[in-house]
């Protein structure tokens, strides 16, 4: 690790050190910044935008700052949504808060925890918008890192307070490696969604005949690694499903050191009749947890 990593993890301990964390980082990952991937000793992979020994450059455009400077926040519609006073609606980049009750959502637990930090904090105060690879979603919203008038990087105050969880989409890896070091340290205190009863690992087989809603934690070991032309499996015993698209497996270590090791599946389940399904993207959804 290089001394500007370990300063980012050790600032990160340090609840004080947050404004000094965000300023390291606004030189960490200029705009035009490479996307490395490597392995540790250990097989893990690992993302940023520092290479290190054997390290890999991901194929990338160029990502870009909002040249319009600051706008004005008018409301906070939740955690990870906000619209601006021109009335652009824009979804946080990389970060997922818990839903609020809503015409077509159900409430989750955090969710108005999320909502009520953003909007005392940003709701009438500027921000300055930071894009990355992909400047809009399908739904026609701007994506975007917020960054408060005080340089506060907001996508990974949210991550770092426990308030929302890391959610990549590829190609948008801007500013990856901190906040899955931010989203670590707040595991590891249990704050927010770590701490919470809602968000505890559940086996696989809890979802069999069910179905599942919302962002969870599940818990098993896949039996085998398939590979088709559009996407390649991990397959439980349970019936569960691990998918993930053709152009996300370079990302991926090879899904066969998966097989029989015990994994936690991080995000939404999709599927009926009791074959539960989950698409993935990125890696940091898939964690071997050793137990």
């Amino acid at each position: 690790m290089g001394s500007s990593r370990r300063a980012i993890v050790a600032l990160l301990t340090s609840r004080l050190s947050l404004v000094a964390l965000l300023a390291l980082l606004g030189g960490a990952s200029p705009c035009g910044a490479e996307v490395f991937r490597w392995q540790d000793a250990s097989g893990r992979t690992h993302y940023g935008d520092q290479p290190s020994a054997g390290a890999q450059a991901l194929p990338a455009t160029e990502p870009h700052a909002d040249p319009g400077g600051f706008h004005k926040v008018r409301h906070v519609h939740d955690g990870d949504t906000v619209v601006l006073d021109d009335g652009t609606r824009v979804r946080l980049l990389a970060v997922n808060t818990p839903e609020i009750d809503g015409r077509y959502t159900q409430g989750e637990s955090g969710g108005e925890a999320a909502r009520r930090w953003l909007k005392q904090r940003l709701e009438g105060q500027r921000v300055r918008l930071e894009s990355d690879r992909e400047r809009q979603d399908k739904y026609g919203r701007t994506l975007a890192h917020l960054f408060a008038e005080d340089g506060e990087h907001l996508n990974l105050s949210l991550v770092a307070q426990g308030l929302g969880v890391v959610s990549l989409y590829p190609p948008n890896l801007k500013y990856a490696e901190a906040l899955l070091a931010a989203q670590r340290q707040a595991e590891s205190a249990g704050r927010g969604v770590w701490g919470s009863k809602a968000y505890r690992p559940r086996p696989l087989d809890g979802l069999k005949g069910k179905p599942a809603s919302g962002w969870g934690r599940w818990t098993g070991a896949p039996s085998r690694a398939e590979r088709g032309p559009r996407y390649a499996r991990l397959i439980f015993p349970s019936g569960a499903e691990v998918r993930i698209d053709a152009e996300y497996l370079p990302l991926f270590p090879t899904l066969e050191r998966y097989v029989g090791r015990a994994l936690e599946i991080r995000g939404w389940a999709s599927g009926k009749h009791g074959h539960p399904v989950f698409r993935l993207r990125h890696p940091s959804a898939l964690v071997e947890t050793g137990r």
